[in-house]
């Protein structure tokens, strides 16, 4: 559908698609898009959708269109997310775009902001492709006719209309009237009445003093962009308070008081002022408390009556706005500079007169008696509040046509979350509204934590009667274990080559996953396996992101085990909790994805924090629901070989390699057999033919390497490890986990084990390695592979900022991970004892981060060389013979023989 215009003989006729429209691109509009794009495509809803704006590029509106870098989002980036349940979106982007080493609490550039909106919501429309349409206006909607039962006609300043099933206005705050100002000034061409519009600023010389009225941040901005060496800047407001500043190092929310919400004012004011000094005197800051009160201001605003509110307005809106609308640090250091040197000059005040000074500046009076003398008068008090205001076309008549009504004190409009109500007290259209236009009856609704809630519900609101028109009842596709899938076919055909490539630990599964999440955005199940490949596997995935799309996704149209699964993973990620997974494995003992998930294999690193022998434990629970099938055959090989049950292993591997050659986890378990059993020349030549072969497509096909390593570091043939690391395990052949998982562990168990003569190349092991997953590793059992790898490269600073790290992560991270990181700081600083000791304390609970007993074995290894070069003989000795006891290992017979005092050694 085009907009029509006044010219054509024929109006086109209406689309059979729904059309809506969003006015306003600045971050309302941007963030009502994006929500609509991505939900849309989500619930496969063929959607139209106009942008109706006259800006140059969406998102950036007034506030994000500034492209000085001193100004400052005054908000931190961790809370500036576009996605309300994916609160690190922002940070992440702006790691991905040239910022790698930003943190939430940072205070980023504004103009980094509107980049972001704009990049955001481009991607959004791309993905939504094919199922939205959305089309640029850049022009004015003037006005809305709505007749009853009719689509919206949104008339247009260059002279055409659109027609629309629904509206949303996103205009943003209605620009200020600088009513304030004598006539004489807003006539003044030295009068700045809206100081954002580009190039308005330019006239400005740098000889010229200027005179900013209002106080708030717009002023702070302002007095940071003018400040110069020889210029004063004034600023005066009613009150006279500049904004207070964000502490360096913010302290959590603090829970407000229960019983605020319909407290009268007086007694609201005492309750928020006891919070307040209570914050104060136990954490020394009052921020945490009116940090607070954030979730709850609407609540406390809707408890006033209009009466109450006023007051409010009249007497503590100004201490309100000051206190809970801070400075950035940067910016407030800046301020602090100007205000000693004078260059800042902030007083409480009004504009009483303005004159011509005749010398090329203005003489403006103020009410407390004094006088400036300066170049410029810059308006500085913000939006205006009213929504019939004349000088806003569009709202005006809408007030005037009783489509909308003033609200609260005639702020903004009246609405029933977000959907107007007309003059009728009726909301029968679907005409929504977002941001400042709701503040009368919110208050707090300008900021983007707000703004971006409202959008996901007004978007959320918009397709709900059109995807009930558009979703017909059918029957579901399934997987190859024979559970439905919320999908339809094509995309059930891609995710079922993902889960056999996955089961297999065969390569392509993360391919086939993002083909199935471009064939149906909406797919959960898709969207929750790149998550978890992604925080397992290392594949390229925003797993933040893809947990919020199944998150979202599972909630619009997932089955009861879906939503199970995606809870699960969810724990799982955010807070290393397994215990869903388990629960989730008993109701649903066939999901065998959440079965690879929960045993320890070489895909992923299991559940073994919750307590030892767990795995196998659930595989027994699920054994009658799998039969003979050759993948919980491969699982149940691997298990009973970590149990010591090598036999009977080996024989569950063979058969499930006999259903399945291509078994990863059948031919991994076997490897793992070979090992503990001793059987090092038979193991590796197994090894080497299955990856000549069958494992040539196995995406693990390092660890394969790096297991035919061991049999040979066991052999104590150091000459066949070092050819094989270089042939197989060097960096220019495998990366990222596998990097580290494998190549980096194998060089420090070979200098452990005294197998490497020379350096270690492990600086081309950090090399294939970002550093967030070196430094800042999101599972225990990638953190141990972490230290390790440090440790190979004797980063004493990186290995310290790996156990901060894991100090502050989840509880085995911090119980298992830091003291290990503690102990390999010790040996690198050659403190025997200490590393011995920590050591020692590490090794019982070690099951916890997950993996095999194989590659656990590497701090064991570390303790035995740490015991030697202590010259703890008899412990090292006790060490190697329950090793030895254990399988045949020629290379620890040699290490026990070396050792002196031992009858071999002496002879």
């Amino acid at each position: 559908m085009s907009p029509s215009h006044p010219d054509r003989a024929h109006p086109e006729p209406r689309p059979a698609r729904p059309a809506l429209a969003v006015v306003g691109a600045g971050a309302a509009g941007a963030l009502t898009t994006l929500q609509l794009c991505t939900t849309a495509a989500r619930r496969r809803v063929p959607l139209d959708l106009w942008l109706v704006d006259p800006a140059g590029e969406a998102g950036r509106g007034t506030a994000y269109a500034v492209q000085d870098p001193r100004c400052l989002l005054n908000v931190p980036a961790g809370n500036m997310s576009c996605y309300p349940d994916d609160p690190g979106h922002f940070v992440r982007w702006l790691c991905r775009h040239g910022d790698p080493s930003v943190t939430a609490a940072d205070f980023v550039a504004r103009h980094r902001y509107g980049s972001y909106l704009a990049d955001t919501l481009g991607q959004a429309i791309m993905s939504a492709h094919g199922t939205v349409t959305v089309r640029r206006l850049r022009t004015t909607a003037t006005g809305i006719s709505w007749p009853a039962g009719h689509p919206a006609e949104v008339r247009l300043s260059d002279g055409g209309t659109l027609n629309a099933d629904g509206v949303v206005l996103a205009t943003g705050p209605t620009a200020g009237t600088s009513g304030w100002a004598p006539a004489g000034l807003r006539a003044s061409e030295r009068f700045i009445a809206r100081p954002w519009e580009p190039g308005a600023l330019d006239a400005v010389r740098d000889d010229e003093d200027v005179l900013l009225v209002g106080t708030g941040l717009t002023a702070v901005d302002l007095a940071v962009l003018l400040d110069r060496p020889h210029r004063v800047v004034f600023a005066v407001s009613r009150h006279g308070l500049l904004p207070q500043r964000h502490a360096l190092t913010p302290l959590p929310p603090l829970a407000p008081p229960t019983g605020l919400a319909g407290l009268p004012l007086g007694r609201l004011r005492t309750a928020v002022r006891r919070h307040l000094l209570a914050s104060q005197r136990a954490h020394g800051d009052w921020r945490p408390a009116l940090d607070g009160l954030r979730p709850v201001t609407s609540l406390l605003w809707q408890g006033l009556d209009d009466e109450e509110r006023a007051a409010f307005l009249g007497s503590d809106a100004a201490w309100w706005n000051t206190h809970r609308h801070r400075m950035a640090p940067a910016g407030a250091e800046t301020i602090d500079r100007a205000l000693a040197a004078r260059r800042l000059r902030v007083s409480a005040g009004r504009v009483a007169s303005a004159r011509d000074a005749g010398d090329g500046r203005l003489t403006v009076s103020l009410t407390d008696g004094r006088t400036v003398r300066v170049g410029r008068v810059v308006d500085c008090t913000g939006p205006g509040l009213r929504a019939d205001d004349p000088s806003d076309p569009l709202w005006h008549g809408l007030v005037a046509d009783g489509l909308a009504v003033p609200g609260p004190l005639g702020m903004g409009v009246v609405t029933d979350a977000g959907r107007l109500r007309d003059s009728g007290g009726r909301t029968n259209r679907p005409l929504y509204t977002l941001g400042s236009a709701r503040r009368g009856e919110a208050w707090e609704t300008t900021a983007i934590p707000e703004i971006r809630v409202q959008a996901e519900e007004v978007a959320l609101a918009l397709l709900a009667p059109l995807t009930l028109r558009t979703r017909a009842p059918r029957r579901r596709p399934s997987d190859q274990f024979g559970l439905a899938l919320s999908t339809h076919k094509a995309a059930a055909a891609a995710y079922r080559q993902a889960l056999h490539r996955i089961v297999t630990v065969r390569g392509g599964a993360e391919a086939a996953l993002n083909r199935a999440v471009e064939l149906d955005p909406g797919f959960a199940l898709a969207h929750a396996a790149l998550a978890l490949l992604g925080q397992e596997c290392g594949a390229d995935v925003d797993v933040p992101q893809a947990l919020a799309l199944a998150g979202r996704s599972v909630r619009e149209r997932g089955d009861e085990r879906e939503r199970s699964f995606v809870e699960a993973l969810t724990r799982r990620v955010r807070a290393a909790d397994d215990r869903p997974l388990v629960a989730h494995l008993g109701r649903f003992p066939r999901d065998a994805l959440a079965l690879g998930m929960a045993v320890p294999t070489i895909a992923f690193s299991g559940v073994g924090d919750l307590e030892e022998g767990l795995a196998g434990r659930l595989l027994d629970t699920t054994a009658p629901a799998h039969g003979d099938h050759w993948f919980h055959l491969s699982l149940r090989a691997f298990i009973r070989q970590e149990q010591g049950g090598y036999e009977e292993a080996g024989e569950l591997a063979r058969r499930a390699l006999a259903a399945q050659p291509d078994s990863g986890h059948a031919a991994h378990a076997l490897a793992h057999v070979h090992y503990e059993s001793g059987r090092h020349g038979p193991g590796r030549d197994w090894l080497d033919g299955w990856i000549a072969g069958r494992g040539r497509g196995a995406v693990h096909r390092a660890h394969f390497s790096w297991h035919a390593a061991l049999h040979e570091l066991a052999l104590d043939d150091p000459g066949a490890v070092r050819r094989r690391w270089f042939a197989q395990l060097a960096p220019d052949r495998v990366h990222g986990v596998r990097a580290l998982v494998d190549s980096g562990s194998l060089l420090w168990r070979a200098r452990m084990a005294r197998s490497w003569t020379g350096p270690l190349p492990a600086a081309d092991v950090r090399s294939a390695v970002a550093c967030a997953e070196l430094e800042s590793p999101a599972t225990p059992f990638t953190a141990l592979h972490s230290a390790v790898a440090l440790a190979a490269c004797a980063d004493l600073p990186a290995l310290r900022r790996l156990r901060t790290h894991a100090q502050r992560a989840d509880p085995v991270q911090r119980e298992v991970v830091a003291p290990l990181c503690e102990a390999l700081a010790a040996v690198l600083e050659e403190r025997w004892t200490a590393a011995a000791r920590t050591l020692r304390e590490v090794l019982p609970v070690l099951y916890r981060v997950g993996g095999s007993a194989a590659q656990r074995e590497i701090v064991e290894e570390t303790l035995l060389y740490v015991l030697v070069e202590a010259g703890h003989c008899d412990g090292a000795r006790r060490l190697l013979e329950r090793r030895l006891d254990r399988r045949a290992y020629p290379l620890d017979r040699r290490r026990l023989a070396g050792l002196p005092g031992t009858a071999e050694s002496a002879a």
